[in-house]
């Protein structure tokens, strides 16, 4: 996300604006549908290039972590050289690693292009909103792009797994990526022709120590946790790798409070507010990693289901993420933070209890109810966590607290789907439920957590109240 102050573009009619955040909103759809799309095609991408669940893994994580790595810096590119430039640039590479997506021949090459896939779609989801921000002068109507925005975000989350099944279903695995191609083409024109270009004021330094660093330690901990469970948590390359991403976090933080421009603004996290949300961030996508990817191996492992009928299954989740969403949005702007984040606290956790005790021959009218509740919890988590981010920060700072949870819900995604692959990698299908339960039990200690996160979250205070 920018972190600089916003050069005016070119003023533009009402329906350039709305244009304008049509665009941006369609590359956000791109950037959350792949986060999740392929979730639901991993038995079949196994099958097709004859990988295990373990290797499989690393096709999700590859995505996330590169997105979570680069998404501060990619905001700062786009400041110094133009946001329209790198956004085009963004699509021109995530469209090109989709088509190495649905060509690739073995497990390495689809990793390796899920990876580049995830560069671009790093110049994606923050430049777009900067974008966004940039044409929309008007605090009320900027508020109400930011909600669509927000709305857009949730919907393409919880609609992969439905959208993966059904072209899985119909044209194969690889069409989860070829219907990226069409889209990005179509964005291209679309951008080129409607979205104005903008910088900001001052183009913030590269901070290439803290960037390398950060991508170390983040690749370094997934990997631990992929790993660990097929190699053993004492063999020397699981020590080795704990080692080299705790020296990897301990390097970032010394490096940035060194630099005069870190990449991340340490200085944040002293606000309980702050680093309640950030980790709040990381719960809530830890959990919905957890749990998409838990159903998408439950449902067709143990029930023998179709990628098209297990990612049906998610509708409710997906319907009721449509609907919380903005509700959230008003609720956050007329109460504050708090009271959005106890419902969403409240129903994640329900919806783990439901499925903490999950058997083999759990029925189908007990696991739609625990996916709706845990579908109305995502959707009224998400603009609160945000709002509780950046509330009380000079506007010159609340660009990169955006930027921050941005990065905190990838990871959470990212250790989400390592942790759901470690629970029941090498389980055959009458065991897996059994050992999914310690996944469905974090879920609900997310959920928990989240009560936490809503206690710090400050209040709106009373009219006639002090502060």
């Amino acid at each position: 996300m920018s972190t600089t102050t916003l050069v005016a573009a070119p003023a533009l009619t009402a329906r350039g604006r709305w244009t304008v955040l049509a665009i941006c909103a369609l590359s956000l759809f791109l950037v959350g549908l792949d986060t999740t799309i392929v979730n639901v095609g991993l038995p079949a991408i196994g099958r097709g290039l004859g990988a295990s669940i373990r290797d499989l893994e690393w096709v999700v994580d590859a995505y996330t972590l590169v997105v979570a790595s680069l998404l501060i810096t990619s905001g700062a590119l786009a400041d110094r050289f133009g946001r329209r430039r790198i956004f085009r640039t963004g699509l021109v590479i995530f469209g090109a690693a989709s088509l190495a997506c649905a060509l690739a021949p073995s497990l390495g090459v689809l990793v390796a292009a899920r990876a580049a896939q995830g560069i671009g779609a790093s110049m994606l989801s923050p430049v777009a909103l900067a974008i966004v921000v940039n044409a929309m002068p008007d605090p009320r109507e900027r508020a109400q792009a930011i909600g669509i925005w927000a709305a857009v975000f949730g919907l393409s989350m919880a609609a992969g797994p439905v959208t993966g099944g059904a072209l899985i279903a119909a044209y194969g695995w690889r069409s989860v990526f070829w219907v990226n191609v069409p889209v990005v083409v179509a964005a291209l024109v679309l951008t080129a022709l409607f979205v104005p270009e903008s910088r900001g004021s001052r183009g913030r330094r590269l901070d290439l120590p803290g960037q390398v660093l950060l991508t170390v330690a983040l690749c370094a901990t997934v990997g631990v946790l992929i790993e660990g469970p097929h190699l053993g948590w004492a063999s020397p390359l699981v020590l080795a790798g704990c080692l080299i991403a705790a020296t990897a976090i301990a390097g970032f933080v010394a490096a940035e409070r060194r630099a005069a421009e870190p990449l991340m603004d340490l200085a944040l996290f002293r606000r309980p507010a702050f680093a309640m949300a950030v980790l709040g961030a990381v719960a809530l996508f830890v959990a919905l990693g957890l749990a998409l990817l838990l159903n998408t191996l439950y449902l067709q492992h143990v029930h023998g289901w179709t990628p098209l009928a297990a990612g049906s299954a998610t509708l409710p989740m997906a319907f009721a993420t449509i609907v919380c969403a903005p509700l959230s949005g008003r609720l956050t702007g007329r109460f504050g933070a708090r009271r959005p984040l106890l419902l969403a606290a409240s129903f994640v956790t329900a919806g783990g209890l439901l499925l903490v005790g999950l058997r083999s021959d759990t029925p189908l009218a007990q696991l739609l109810p625990a996916y709706l509740l845990v579908g109305i919890g995502f959707g009224f988590a998400n603009a609160p966590i945000t709002n509780t981010a950046v509330t009380g920060l000079p506007s010159d700072r609340a660009g990169v607290a955006g930027a921050i949870t941005s990065t905190a819900r990838q990871v959470g995604s990212a250790i989400g789907i390592a942790l759901a692959g470690g629970l029941v990698a090498g389980v055959g299908p009458a065991e897996l439920a059994r050992a999914s339960r310690p996944g469905w039990i974090l879920v609900v200690t997310c959920g928990l957590f989240l009560f936490a996160v809503a206690r710090a979250a400050r209040p709106v205070p009373r009219p006639g109240s002090a502060g």
